[in-house]
């Protein structure tokens, strides 16, 4: 079938890009490169897609282009785009997370009204939550975001139920739990972690290390996506975790015996709008979508370490 990934040059959208590809689909792919991080990445994202015939990239802004024409025989919406980062999103750069988040959303599920598709899938976040009240945290928790990120991911996650409510338009929103792997941004966690202890600097962390995280592998969450293409709920939102909750202290641990290296650790003020804990409670997409995370955390970090391991020789090169 014919489909639609925004964000595809994006970490988790050229991943699922791979994998509709792979599944036989034709995918129509659309990023705007916004500058949150260099361009050259996302083209490398992309690189090895580009020679596919069933692959179209599409340079576009979601705020201001014509989007009818653009879900033409399309019969899937996986909406991967956003503006990502949690403690960019302050200050005078929230503009640009309601044009790219909110904006963007609303307008391409405004186009939707008028198409015929089997499922619109948008990638929501667990910032929605915030410091959420329990954990494993289900999806009746009500969600309280503590930055501007979260903010804009829920607005933009209720305008799809809100669509699908008055004009039928078969959403569903997964909330990502800390998706990681190969090709993860720049600017997360894992990657900024291992790049440190590979290149022999200090690894940062904010606040004490005891924070935790649920952790998800970037090939679940593709999974979790291709099930919700196929399945028959809508209207709802469901959390896309991987089962690996564990402390930034106990992740360090790890890299530190895949990279076999003893880290040095420098502590930094913990930021504002970092949550404490996060734990996804994935039982309700378990049931809907048959969700069950496959790749542990100590392989996981293995796989991502590896990936940047050759990046490096492949830059030294």
């Amino acid at each position: 079938m014919r489909v639609l990934v925004t964000g595809c040059a994006g970490f988790i959208g050229s991943h699922l890009c791979r994998r509709l590809l792979a599944d036989g689909h034709e995918v129509v792919g659309v990023d705007c490169f916004t500058p949150y991080y260099p361009r050259a990445i996302k083209e490398a994202n992309v690189a090895d897609l580009l020679p596919d015939p069933n692959f179209t990239l599409l340079e576009l802004d979601l705020a201001t282009a014509d989007l009818r024409p653009l879900l033409d025989g399309v019969e899937i919406v996986y909406h991967q785009a956003a503006q990502a980062g949690v403690r960019a999103s302050w200050g005078t750069q929230f503009e640009s997370y309601i044009r790219h988040n909110v904006l963007a959303t609303q307008r391409l599920l405004e186009a939707a009204k008028a198409s015929r598709l089997r499922k619109f899938v948008y990638a929501s976040s667990s910032s929605i939550y915030g410091d959420a009240e329990c954990y494993p945290t289900s999806e009746d928790v009500v969600p309280r975001p503590v930055s501007p990120y979260g903010v804009t991911k829920l607005a933009a996650e209720q305008l799809t139920y809100l669509y699908w409510k008055n004009y039928g338009v078969p959403t569903i929103a997964l909330r990502y739990f800390t998706v990681y792997g190969p090709g993860q941004r720049p600017d997360m966690a894992f990657h900024k972690f291992i790049l440190a202890a590979l290149q022999g600097r200090p690894v940062q962390i904010y606040g004490d290390g005891n924070q935790t995280r649920d952790f998800t592998f970037v090939e679940d969450a593709v999974e979790a996506n291709i099930s919700a293409g196929q399945c028959e709920a809508s209207g709802v939102a469901l959390n896309v975790g991987g089962g690996s909750r564990v402390t930034v202290n106990e992740v360090l641990q790890m890299l530190g015996e895949i990279l076999q290296m003893e880290l040095v650790v420098e502590h930094l003020p913990p930021q504002k709008g970092d949550v404490r804990h996060t734990s996804a409670d994935i039982t309700l997409a378990s049931r809907l979508l048959g969700y069950e995370p496959k790749v542990d955390i100590k392989t996981g970090l293995e796989l991502e370490a590896a990936w940047l391991q050759q990046l490096l020789v492949a830059r030294a090169a």
